[in-house]
């Protein structure tokens, strides 16, 4: 889905993916930066065109261990779908541009590695699902979140429907997505719709933070252990132990494996070859 996207190095080893996206390297750590201000990163074609590209990019580079998802606006993650542009459409342009908008969630959702989301202002919509995309959100205390889609006449499409109820359960899930009412950041903190809650514009800082403690670990490991959770959520304990048999089986021979364990008896830090 990332076809057609112009990508541009930028100083520093900063890469841009179309007009919308920009992604920079810290170290281990790859940062997506949502970078539609005038919009407050509302998600259009060419957007969500971007958001999968620069996917794609990651998920094959073996040398980012985290991504983190942030933006570059003030106010906000990302307000969700572009409706001015959606308004335009005819019925034949709004299933062509579906896959192309499922590609952005998916390709968010779907990274091998850790993904932290950094939140702040409002998150809604399709903002807020690329959030849930995320295997951690961290959020600051301006966060305003929810899944409005009903009050415009369709649903959370982009993995509201089921991202939402695996953290807040079903009945909670329902209530929110019935009513599309928001909730700001000490009510999304207690029903666990954010996992960690941070002073008023330190949302980046400390995604970023959490994401560097995340890549000190091993690259195989993390994408390993990712994959047993994924994999193995709503399974039944039998099969989700299976799920983490194979997980397991995939890391033990690995070079990682067995630099670890000899860091460990060295008492010295590990050097991951990452394979």
């Amino acid at each position: 889905m990332g076809v057609g996207v112009d990508v541009a190095e930028g100083p520093g080893g900063e890469r841009r993916y179309g007009e919308f996206v920009v992604v920079r390297r810290h170290a281990y750590v790859a940062e997506l930066a949502l970078d539609r201000p005038k919009a407050m990163n509302a998600v259009s074609t060419d957007m969500a065109r971007s958001i999968a590209a620069a996917c794609d990019a990651l998920a094959a580079d073996r040398d980012v261990r985290v991504v983190v998802v942030t933006s570059t606006h003030e106010r906000a993650f990302c307000v969700g779908a572009d409706l001015k542009e959606r308004n335009s459409f005819s019925d034949a342009e709004l299933v062509r541009q579906r896959p192309v908008a499922r590609a952005a969630y998916t390709g968010v959702l779907e990274l091998p590695m850790p993904t932290v989301a950094a939140v702040h202002g409002f998150a809604l919509g399709g903002g807020f699902e690329l959030a849930l995309s995320c295997d951690v959100i961290v959020a600051d205390r301006t966060a305003v979140v929810g899944l409005p889609e009903v009050s415009v006449g369709v649903i959370p499409g982009g993995g509201g429907t089921q991202l939402l109820p695996r953290r807040a359960g079903a009945a909670r899930a329902a209530e929110l997505i019935f009513t599309a009412r928001r909730l700001e950041a000490a009510e999304a903190r207690e029903l666990g719709l954010v996992d960690e809650l941070v002073a008023e514009g330190q949302d980046r800082t400390e995604a970023l933070a959490l994401a560097a403690r995340m890549a000190a670990n091993s690259p195989v490991g993390l994408r390993a252990a990712k994959r047993a959770l994924r994999l193995g959520h709503g399974l039944d304990l039998r099969a989700g132990l299976d799920v983490e048999d194979a997980a397991w089986r995939s890391v033990a021979f690995s070079g990682d494996r067995a630099e670890g364990v000899a860091a460990f008896n060295e008492k010295r830090k590990p050097e991951w070859p990452g394979e």
